[in-house]
């Protein structure tokens, strides 16, 4: 039987105010809709997260919400006066939780980059594609060269990251290709890269792409075989399987099926449920199967070098084994 790691996580929606109009998005809402979580709802989540074992936080947000008209009214709401201010203190709570924060924030400036470090195990910003496609038409923050200027950023603070690919938006094979490279360049510069998630599209009602084809699984295989020859071994190809049956894009080389939440919805995908471990270890045993292992939000190999924040060496000492990886197991 072969390893597929997974982390077991609580998905936590800072904001759904977001600057980017996304041909496929569902997540994000306009000021008079938004919300901002607040703080007895962030710690209900986080304290239910860790007593059912997790060891990932996820924040997420949408992107330069403080861009949008009416920001300021829903940080009142919330009784937030700054949001980097309150993203430091959810971080410091899933820490004294006993959860490791992941945080996706979407671009921020080097001082924003800075200051969240210290709190986090590893953070991620998805390239989605180095293409110029119409579903980013009204999205000033998917522009590739800022995002790829984002990932060097990152690369240069040392910090493990977390970025992957979008498929079937409107990008090429070539530009799938393009992404690729330009992801394995800046991890040759940086070799900060830990993971890339290989996602598929999920048409959603109500958006320009309702109605385009999702990526076949024979689609996705060859873009896993792609970023294989492409990437170096060490960086970890990842598939979601709450969008994809994962069995034959592990059997094209994913390794990892990233977080899976028995506490929160996929709230980019919220009618997509995450499977039950359980029934993910059954589909996935037998001859010439896997086994799930638990890992963290950070990879082993950057435990070893201590790229992980600051704040989060103690509790990551706590919770992983010697090989990096969290103590148990899970096989049925």
């Amino acid at each position: 039987m072969r390893c597929v790691t997974y982390s077991r996580n609580v998905f936590l929606p800072v904001t759904n105010l977001c600057r980017n109009h996304c041909g496929y998005c569902s997540f994000r809402r306009d000021a008079g809709s938004a919300r901002l979580i607040h703080r007895h709802e962030a710690y209900r989540l986080l304290a239910r997260a860790a007593e059912t074992g997790c060891s990932e936080a996820l924040f997420s947000l949408g992107e330069a919400p403080w861009e949008v008209p009416g920001f300021q009214k829903l940080l009142a709401e919330a009784d937030v006066s700054d949001l980097l201010d309150y993203l430091e203190e959810l971080c410091e709570l899933a820490l004294e939780l006993g959860l490791l924060p992941h945080t996706n924030a979407g671009i921020l400036d080097d001082g924003a980059l800075a200051r969240l470090k210290p709190y986090n195990a590893s953070m991620g910003l998805m390239l989605e594609t180095t293409a110029t496609v119409a579903a980013h038409a009204n999205s000033p923050g998917k522009s590739p060269a800022a995002r790829l200027d984002y990932i060097a950023r990152a690369g240069r603070l040392k910090i493990p990251f977390t970025t992957g690919l979008l498929i079937g938006i409107g990008e090429s094979w070539a530009d799938r290709k393009e992404a690729l490279e330009a992801i394995a360049k800046l991890h040759r510069s940086y070799d900060h890269i830990q993971e890339i998630i290989i996602q598929p599209l999920d048409p959603k009602t109500g958006t320009p792409l309702a109605e385009a084809k999702r990526p076949s699984v024979d689609e996705l295989c060859a873009v896993v075989k792609m970023a294989k020859a492409i990437l170096p071994d060490s960086v970890a190809v990842q598939v979601p399987p709450n969008l994809v049956d994962p069995r034959r894009l592990l059997d094209a080389g994913a390794n990892d099926l990233g977080g899976i939440s028995p506490v929160t919805t996929d709230w980019i995908n919220p009618d997509r449920p995450w499977p039950e471990l359980e029934t993910l270890a059954k589909e996935l045993d037998g001859p010439d199967g896997y086994y799930l292992q638990e890992r963290l939000p950070v990879y082993p190999r950057f435990i070893e070098r201590g790229w992980h924040g600051i704040k989060t060496r103690d509790l990551v000492a706590a919770l992983a084994d010697e090989s990096g990886l969290v103590e148990k197991k899970y096989i049925c």
